[in-house]
């Protein structure tokens, strides 16, 4: 019988996860412009051989972060629930809400992904503005959407006008979460989400 091959210990897109696991925690709790590359390989613990063959810059990193990370967060904390809901202001309600207590269950505000890094890197590079802007735009059409197919069914408070809404909605989410993450305290996500409910975004 041939000889049984050895397990293949080499894993390169497990490096790889494990290398945007690390940057995207560190460019979070510390900043972009404060994480060395150095410092990712030491929490990574691959070398800097190891570490360029899959990202060749340090910019090259924070593209697959905010692409493959924020968006994904963005995706199962808005997009999906967007979607699902019932109405769009209730979906925004919702969302502000569950944030809110799953930020009261973790004991810490680190802040919105999306936006720590926008208010960081918008005017430090296009590319990486760009990539940013994207996501906003897909959060901001998913409401809109919802809330013009809101207006189509004559959903009683419907938004007059769904681009505002949706944009009002992103924006509110985005500032209550600085608040928040200023005063480590989750309470001011549930006094907005609420303002929704109430008529918020004609």
């Amino acid at each position: 019988m041939p000889k049984a091959q050895k397990n293949r210990t080499n894993n390169p897109e497990g490096m790889r996860r494990k290398i945007l696991d690390v940057a995207e925690a560190a460019f979070q709790e510390k900043g972009y412009h404060a994480t060395s590359l150095g410092d990712l390989m030491k929490a990574a613990g691959v070398t800097g051989g190891a570490l360029h063959h899959h990202f060749p810059t340090k910019k090259a990193i924070a593209l697959a972060v905010i692409e493959e990370r924020v968006a994904a967060a963005v995706e199962e904390t808005w997009i999906r629930p967007v979607a699902a809901a019932i109405s769009a202001r209730d979906s925004v309600r919702n969302v502000f809400v569950a944030v809110a207590d799953e930020l009261d269950a973790q004991g810490f505000v680190r802040g919105c992904p999306l936006n720590n890094l926008a208010h960081e890197l918008s005017l430090a590079d296009p590319e990486l503005r760009a990539a940013m802007d994207g996501i906003f735009a897909k959060w901001r059409d998913v409401i809109s959407e919802k809330a013009r197919r809101d207006r189509e069914r004559g959903i009683e408070g419907a938004a007059a006008d769904p681009e505002q809404f949706a944009a009002l909605a992103v924006a509110t989410y985005s500032g209550a979460m600085s608040m928040a993450k200023t005063a480590q305290d989750a309470g001011v996500l549930r006094v907005c989400g609420e303002g929704f409910l109430g008529g918020g975004g004609r």
